[in-house]
């Protein structure tokens, strides 16, 4: 099927790196993309600065397509969303051109005249591509392989510590948020609370631990469902990308100062509300007062789209079987997980590959660094250079956290024995 394109499914990070390797390489491609512009995903998260630098966000074929027509990279620093988009995404896709469609949401991929139960010349068909487009539209497009670089984004965990919605949040949909907040000012003196233990609910402690300096009144609450604080601040001197280690050192300094109170071990069972929330946990402790919730426990991947491709999915992370032994955290590693390439991503239906942070499932570790190192050996593969795709161009950071999920159920440290960080704060927030 020489004459298909391939399908890119998603116009973010990876998915226009994937279609910057595939036009190098003389291969036809098309990308569809559900939002209006390049990025709309990194865009809604687009006031939040990365802790990866500017060489770390951009993609080798990328550069290559883009320099020839004056796009010079940012030589140093640490961008916004914003400026990655409009520095760099946006000035890709402008050069890919019509290879790029918007406002195309992907909603199915089949091969061609076969469901997922018929074997008889299946790998001889292509695939198929469903689409609706935001008229309400539909199309298909025929395609000799597929890559789906449409990430996570679209469907953030609940607060629920079972990994369902906890009984009552979505009757508290208005004041709940499952994304980092922006403008805070509209919480001052007021109790929010936050869940989580990433990047995402680090970022958004921080953010509001500065509503907390200023406004009297303003309390914040960080929970969290382990029962240790031992990982939650990150690597430090051992964490080879200086802002996230940055990102860590600032919050363990603002809990310190009584800014913010941590509460560990609190996995939610149900939400309450009348004029205020009032949150429980598994264990019965209950935080109340509560004017606002950010539940920043992660994402998940929408897998709705490949229910007639046979594909290898993790029965734990829901990430690629291939890569989830690399990047299960309650599995003990210490340091980063290795770059994956093709090899690692293939999937039962030939051809077909998922990518990015969708490949990831819901494991916490991905970055565009590792993102670009698939999209590479993968392209190499479909373009049938078995020694591009099987060679390793990517060594990934260390994070300097040492232990998977060690301290989850108890106040231990896990299993690298790092030191436990017990709860501190200035007031009490939970009563038994």
């Amino acid at each position: 099927m020489p004459e298909l394109p391939v399908v890119v499914v998603g116009a973010g990070p990876q998915g226009l790196a994937a279609a910057a390797h595939l036009t190098e390489r003389g291969l036809d491609v098309v990308v569809v993309e559900r939002g209006a512009a390049a990025g709309s995903a990194v865009s809604e998260w687009g006031h939040v600065r990365l802790f990866s630098a500017w060489s770390e966000l951009t993609d080798a074929a990328a550069r290559r397509l883009l320099e020839p027509t004056g796009w010079e990279a940012p030589a140093s620093g640490y961008p916004t969303g914003a400026e990655w988009v409009n520095e760099y995404l946006t000035p890709l896709a402008e050069t890919l051109g019509d290879r790029v469609r918007y406002g195309t949401t992907v909603t199915g991929i089949a091969r061609h005249g076969r469901d997922k139960v018929i074997d008889e010349g299946r790998k001889n068909q292509p695939f198929v591509v469903h689409t609706r487009d935001q008229d309400g539209r539909e199309d298909r497009v025929l395609a000799r392989a597929v890559i789906d670089a449409s990430g996570t984004w679209s469907l953030p965990n609940p607060a629920g510590a079972g990994g369902f919605p906890a009984v009552g949040e979505n009757a508290a949909a208005r004041r709940m948020s499952y994304r980092i907040p922006d403008d805070v000012s509209e919480f001052a003196g007021a109790h929010v609370v936050v869940i989580g233990a990433g990047h995402s609910a680090t970022h958004t402690v921080l953010r509001l631990s500065e509503l907390a300096r200023r406004g009297p009144g303003t309390r914040v609450t960080w929970l969290l469902r382990r029962g240790t604080t031992a990982n939650v601040f990150g690597g430090g001197a051992g964490d080879e990308l200086p802002e996230r280690a940055a990102l860590g050192s600032r919050a363990r300094k603002v809990i310190e100062a009584g800014l913010v109170d941590v509460v560990t071990g609190f996995r939610i069972s149900e939400f309450r509300q009348d004029d205020t929330l009032t949150i429980r946990s598994e264990d019965g402790r209950e935080v109340s007062d509560v004017a606002h919730v950010f539940a920043l426990t992660g994402f998940r991947p929408d897998t709705s789209i490949l229910r007639e491709l046979r594909i290898d999915l993790d029965t734990t992370l829901d990430a690629v079987a291939g890569i989830a032994s690399e990047i299960d955290p309650n599995l003990h590693s210490c340091g980063s997980v290795s770059a994956t390439g093709a090899r690692e991503l293939t999937q039962p239906e030939e051809d077909f590959f998922i990518v990015g942070s969708k490949s990831y499932g819901r494991a916490p570790t991905f970055l565009a660094l590792t993102g670009f190192e698939q999209v590479r050996s993968v392209v190499a593969h479909l373009a049938g250079d078995a020694e591009a795709a099987a060679r390793n161009e990517l060594t990934l950071p260390e994070t300097g956290v040492c232990g998977g999920a060690g301290g989850f159920d108890a106040d231990g440290s896990g299993c690298c024995g790092a030191p436990s960080v017990l709860q501190i704060g200035s007031r009490p927030v939970s009563v038994g």
